[in-house]
């Protein structure tokens, strides 16, 4: 057999093996970099069951926490880019972490966009003893007591740290940042009057406003909350701002097009299921299921923006 069929012979194979995968019986592992409980575990054990059914190949969920995600990010970044292993990351993890962690063991070179999943919109949430009921208020008080308002975060270099210091910026309204380790002990201190602003999730939130123990004086999408349809976009005081968190699932770079494709389409189609839609829209998180251009497109500006605000507001984490 000539040298030119043995290699038309192995390019048909490959063609036809990418056209197949995932290869039969060889699991997908779906990697959370996080500890199991938390919304993107939750996420990739619902789709995980969907993708089983659809794929008709076994879709293992691994967590390997640590680094603020950084250990299991970068495991799947050095994986091999067949479509058997992917992972599910948060904003941070693909567009904060590279601008604050010199030893990153990954760059978002090195991840290729498979499918953005849900947007999560932050609320901008006061103390009840803060003389703010509005947007435009809050930033006025600011600015006649600069520094005197203390906004909470869940830890340097998070992302409510992060929205903290770009309302800051773009609101021309200097407050002073107290880190926390966790949303749950920085919660706690903005009820006890400890701290007086805060950025949360709009889901861990609004039970909190309901019950009249805080504020919500924006949302940081671009339109009204349909979990808080009173209370506006913070753009609207503070054209383009933005405050939004979002989870997607990424793959390591170099991954062939049509495995990419299949797989983009199978996780649509996961997330699109009434049982995955319905649970994401009770945790108060919006359904994107997008194509891998456009979450790209996404990575590709949430980098630009956080890299922009972290340079400007010298963030540094130890």
């Amino acid at each position: 057999m000539s040298k030119l069929v043995l290699v038309l012979l192995s390019v048909v194979a490959a063609y036809a093996n990418a056209q197949s995968l995932p290869v039969a019986g060889q699991p997908v592992s779906i990697v959370v970099p996080y500890p199991p409980g938390g919304l993107g575990d939750i996420l990739s054990r619902m789709v995980g069951t969907k993708m089983q059914e659809s794929l008709g190949v076994p879709v293992v969920v691994e967590n390997k926490p640590g680094a603020n995600g950084g250990i299991g990010t970068a495991y799947v970044a050095r994986s091999r880019p067949d479509g058997h292993t992917i992972a599910i990351v948060p904003m941070s993890a693909v567009t904060i972490n590279p601008w604050l962690y010199k030893d990153l063991q990954y760059q978002p070179k090195d991840l290729t966009p498979v499918v953005l999943a849900i947007s999560l919109p932050n609320a901008l949430l006061v103390n009840t003893s803060v003389p703010a009921s509005t947007i435009a208020e809050l930033i006025g008080l600011a600015q006649r007591e600069p520094d005197k308002l203390n906004y909470a975060s869940e830890g340097n270099g998070s992302s409510s740290h992060l929205f903290g210091e770009l309302f800051k910026a773009s609101a021309r309204a200097p407050m002073t940042h107290v880190p926390y380790k966790g949303s749950g002990p920085a919660m706690q201190d903005l009820l006890g009057g400890k701290v007086q602003v805060m950025f949360e999730n709009i889901a861990n939130a609004m039970p909190y406003v309901k019950a009249g123990r805080v504020r919500a004086l924006g949302v940081g999408s671009g339109a009204a909350s349909p979990r808080a349809p009173e209370v506006p976009p913070i753009s609207s005081v503070v054209p383009g701002f933005e405050a939004m968190n979002w989870i997607g699932f990424v793959g390591p770079a170099g991954m062939p097009r049509e495995v990419l494709t299949r797989l983009n389409e199978h996780m649509v189609r996961a997330l699109r299921s009434p049982e995955i839609s319905k649970s994401m829209d009770d945790r108060g998180a919006t359904l994107v299921a997008s194509t891998p251009e456009e979450f790209s497109a996404v990575v590709a500006a949430d980098l630009a923006r956080w890299g922009k605000v972290i340079k400007e507001s010298g963030i540094t984490v130890q």
